[in-house]
């Protein structure tokens, strides 16, 4: 389902690989300027958005760190110098740590939480009211398909906590937006075929697509989902999670 963006801006963070970099490219072919987040990946940042102008739209970089208030604000500023206040946002950037809770050193547990929970909320925070302004507004945060079935493990803990907690501010963020033509939703995935590391077994015998999470996050910025907000869909192949 092709949105239509037109005259729209769109951020996407961390999208100069991966997965942001498939939903950044989504936005650039529904017609959206562009802007390439990075932190540290400046040359494939710069690939990405050769690769959106070759679609017809503008396309800027943009680096920062999101998880600091001022790094959030600078990025946004240069975003809306360039191309506009932003219309959708796409909050993707989030680290995870596959190891036991107690072997974890607290940067590693804290990173994990800021990268996931603090940045969403201060994307959010800049991004929210320019949207209320002009009365439309789309708000995509990237959560974990463990997060809806209460998913308890003690390796990576404090990724499924952030991702929980990812959940419910989507869902604060939705009810809190009702009134201004902002939607606020989450695409959930288990394992993505760009990830690091990979289980024994695939449900369906493959891990998800990064067209998979693409299809989803179209939908949530097409009109078919205007009356769509505080959703959560789960890309996991009916994947159940173990609780232990």
């Amino acid at each position: 389902m092709q949105p239509d963006l037109s005259d729209r801006t769109a951020l996407v963070t961390g999208s100069a690989t991966g997965i942001g970099r498939g939903f950044l490219l989504s936005c650039a072919r529904a017609g959206a300027d562009v802007a390439v987040h990075y932190n540290t990946s400046e040359a494939e940042a710069e690939a990405t958005a050769a690769e959106a102008r070759d679609l017809g739209v503008d396309a800027t970089t943009v680096q920062g760190d999101v998880t600091d208030a001022d790094d959030v604000d600078r990025l946004f500023d240069a975003v809306e110098t360039d191309l506009g206040a932003v219309d959708v946002l796409v909050n993707n950037v989030g680290s995870f740590a596959p190891d036991h809770w107690a072997e974890l050193s607290v940067e590693t547990w804290r990173e994990v939480l800021e990268t996931n929970v603090t940045a969403t909320y201060l994307c959010c925070r800049r991004a929210v009211p320019a949207m209320r302004e002009t009365g439309w507004g789309r708000v995509v945060n990237v959560g974990y398909a463990g997060s809806e079935k209460a998913l308890v493990n003690p390796k990576n803990a404090p990724y499924f906590i952030a991702k929980t907690g990812v959940l419910m501010f989507t869902r604060m963020l939705a009810a809190d937006t009702t009134e201004d033509g902002i939607t606020v939703n989450a695409v959930s995935p288990y394992v993505v075929e760009t990830s690091d590391a990979f289980p024994e077994d695939a449900p369906r015998g493959r891990w998800a697509t990064v067209s998979d999470l693409v299809a989803v996050l179209e939908f949530f910025l097409s009109d078919a989902a205007s009356y769509v907000s505080g959703e959560n869909v789960e890309v996991d192949g009916g994947y159940l999670p173990e609780k232990v």
